[in-house]
C-alpha cells in the first residue's frame, strides 16, 4: 500500500509485520515438533478412512486411539498404515476395519523399510491430492461460467440445527440476494473430539458439522447457484478439537469459507493453547491448498473487552493470524481476518472511530477479504435501533471495501433469525451498497482529524504490544489475558492428552504436498 487515505506511517506497518513474523515464527518452531490425535485422524480421513463402528465412534478415531494407548502417537499414522499396507496388502479402509474388529494391532506388525512404507502410500496420497483438486476444479468452473456476487459479499447465516431445514433456509437466503451461507455448528461441537457421522437433524443452536451435511449444503447451494446464475459460497466451522479434520472434509466436498482460528478455541472453548495451534497449521495447510478462505475470529474480543480500549489487541491478532497463515502457504487472498464493528451506541463520534479502524484494517491488509463483523454486544431487542445500527456497519462495510460483510440481524438479541429478518439484512445490505458504491473513492479524511489520528493510535499501541509479546511468546500474553480479557493457561484446557512430540521416523506426506514442495 503506497496511498494511504490516513496518512499511516508504511514503515511503522512493516515493524509491526515483523514483530508479528517473530511472534509466529517461534510458534511454528514449536509446532512442527508435535503432532496430535486430530492431525493423524486427519491424515486417515485423506488416506480414505471413513465411517463408524457398531458404536459410533469414527474408525479414524479407532485407529490413532490404538497408537495413543501403545504409546506411539509420535511415529505417526502415515508410518503404521503404511507399514500395514506393505505387510497384509491391503488398503487404509480395510485395515482400519480389520483393526476395529480386532483382527489387525497395526503397531505389532513387522516394521518394513521406509522406502517402501513411502512406495505404497504414493498412490494413495495422489488420489487424494486429485480429490480435492477436482473440486477446487469445479468452483472454478462455475465462477468461469455463472460467476458470483460482488464484494463485500453478503454473508449470513442458516442455524436451525436440521440439515434439510438449514437447506430450505440456505436457499431461499442465496434467492434474496446472499453470497455466502455460513451453517452454524451446533453448541459444544468444538469440544468434541471427533467428528460426528452422517447427516444430523437435532442440533442444537445450530446444525452438526458432518460430511455427509456437508455434502448435503454443497448440492443444495449449487442446485439453487445454477437456478440464479451465481455461485453460492459455503462456509463452515474447522475450529475445536477437530479443526484439520474438518478442513479435510471441506475440501473434499466443496466448502468455500471456513471459520479458523486457534485463537478463538483457546479463548472462548478453553482448548489447550498447545493442541490447537498444532492443528492449526495442518488444517491451514489443507484450506491454503483447497483454495479455502479461511475467516479468524478477532471480532470475538470486543465482545469481551471494550471496543475503544482493546482495539490494538484485533489489530496485532490479525498480524500474528497473517503470519501464521502465510507460515501454512495460505495467500493473502485466503486470508478473512476478523474485525467488528461492536462499539457503545452512546458513544460520541463513535462512527468515526468504526471507520478509523475499518479503514486501517483495510490498509494494512490490501489484499485480504477481510471478515467485518456486524454490532452484537449492544444489540438490545430493539429492532428500530437495531435495523440502523446494522445500516451504519453496513456504510463503513462498502466506504472501506470490505471482503465479507457478515450481515447484522434487526432481530440480533431476541431469537434466530426468521427468513424474513434475513431478508430485511439484505435488502438493507444491498440498499446501501449500491447508493453508496463509490463512496471510498470520493472523500478523504482531514489529516489531524479524528478518524486519522485514531488510526494512528492504534497502530502505535499494536506496535507496543507486539513488542512485548515477541519479548515473552505467544503463550505468556495468552496466560496474562491480552486478547479479550480472558486468561488461558499453556498446559490447562482441554485436549493436552491429544499431543506428542515427533519421532525420528515420523512423516506427513500430506504438508509437503500441498504446499508444493514436491
Amino acid at each position: 500500500m503506497t496511498n494511504s487515505k490516513l496518512n499511516l506511517d508504511f514503515k511503522k506497518v512493516a515493524m509491526a509485520k515483523q514483530h508479528a513474523k517473530n511472534i509466529a515464527k517461534d510458534v511454528q518452531l514449536f509446532v512442527e515438533q508435535y503432532t496430535t490425535v486430530a492431525v493423524e485422524r486427519t491424515i486417515c480421513r485423506l488416506l480414505g478412512v471413513d465411517g463408524v463402528d457398531q458404536n459410533g465412534v469414527p474408525l479414524p478415531n479407532m485407529l490413532v486411539d490404538e497408537l495413543k494407548h501403545g504409546g506411539v502417537l509420535g511415529e505417526g499414522i502415515m508410518f503404521f498404515l503404511g507399514n500395514a499396507m506393505v505387510e497384509t496388502g491391503l488398503m487404509p479402509q480395510q485395515i482400519a476395519e480389520k483393526v476395529t474388529d480386532n483382527e489387525i494391532e497395526i503397531t505389532k506388525l513387522i516394521i518394513h523399510s521406509e522406502q517402501e512404507i513411502q512406495e505404497v502410500l504414493q498412490p494413495v496420497v495422489f488420489q487424494a491430492i486429485c480429490r480435492i483438486n477436482e473440486r477446487k476444479a469445479r468452483r472454478q468452473h462455475y465462477l468461469n461460467t455463472i460467476g458470483e456476487g460482488t464484494k463485500p459479499y453478503l454473508y449470513v447465516i442458516v442455524a436451525t440445527g436440521n440439515i434439510y431445514e438449514d437447506v430450505v433456509q440456505a436457499q431461499a437466503a442465496a434467492r434474496q440476494g446472499a453470497d455466502i451461507i455460513a451453517v452454524i455448528r451446533t453448541t459444544g461441537q468444538s469440544l468434541l473430539d471427533y467428528v460426528p457421522y452422517g447427516a444430523t437433524t437435532e442440533g442444537f443452536g445450530g446444525t452438526y458439522a458432518t460430511q455427509e451435511n456437508f455434502k448435503i449444503m454443497r448440492k443444495a447451494l449449487d442446485e439453487v447457484g445454477e437456478e440464479i446464475g451465481r455461485y453460492i459460497r459455503l462456509c463452515n466451522y474447522c475450529s475445536g478439537l477437530c479443526m484439520p479434520e474438518i478442513a479435510a472434509m471441506g475440501a473434499v466436498e466443496g466448502l468455500d469459507v471456513m471459520l479458523n482460528d486457534a485463537l478463538y478455541g483457546i479463548l472462548f472453548r478453553d482448548i489447550n493453547p498447545q493442541r490447537t495451534l498444532i492443528d492449526q497449521f495442518f488444517s491451514r495447510v489443507i484450506n491454503g491448498f483447497a483454495g479455502v478462505i479461511i475467516n479468524t475470529g478477532e471480532d470475538n474480543y470486543l465482545t469481551t473487552a471494550d471496543a475503544v480500549e482493546a482495539a490494538h489487541t484485533v489489530l496485532a491478532s490479525d498480524m500474528i493470524n497473517e503470519q501464521l497463515a502465510l507460515f501454512a502457504g495460505l495467500t493473502e487472498e485466503q486470508m478473512g481476518l476478523g474485525h467488528a464493528f461492536e462499539m457503545e451506541p452512546t458513544l460520541e463520534n463513535g462512527f468515526l472511530y468504526e471507520l478509523a479502524q475499518a479503514q486501517m484494517t483495510r490498509e494494512i491488509f490490501p489484499k485480504a477479504p477481510l471478515k467485518y463483523m456486524p454490532p452484537t454486544k449492544f444489540m438490545t431487542g430493539n429492532i428500530f435501533r437495531g435495523h440502523i445500527q446494522d445500516a451504519l456497519f453496513n456504510i463503513i462495510g462498502i466506504w472501506t471495501n470490505q471482503g465479507l460483510q457478515l450481515l447484522g440481524m434487526p432481530t440480533e438479541a431476541i431469537h434466530t433469525p426468521f427468513m424474513s429478518d434475513r431478508f430485511l439484512s439484505i435488502e438493507n445490505a444491498k440498499y446501501i451498497f449500491n447508493n453508496m458504491k463509490n463512496i471510498g473513492d470520493e472523500i478523504v479524511f482531514r489529516n489531524d482529524g479524528i478518524i486519522t489520528s485514531r488510526a494512528k493510535k492504534v497502530l502505535d499501541d499494536t506496535i507496543s504490544l507486539l513488542e512485548t509479546l515477541e519479548r515473552e511468546g505467544l503463550f505468556t500474553a495468552l496466560e496474562k489475558g491480552i486478547f479479550g480479557d480472558v486468561k488461558r493457561s499453556k498446559t490447562g484446557g482441554k485436549g493436552l492428552d491429544g499431543v506428542a512430540k515427533k519421532s525420528g521416523r515420523y512423516f506427513n506426506s500430506f504438508v509437503e504436498k500441498m504446499k508444493g514442495k514436491n
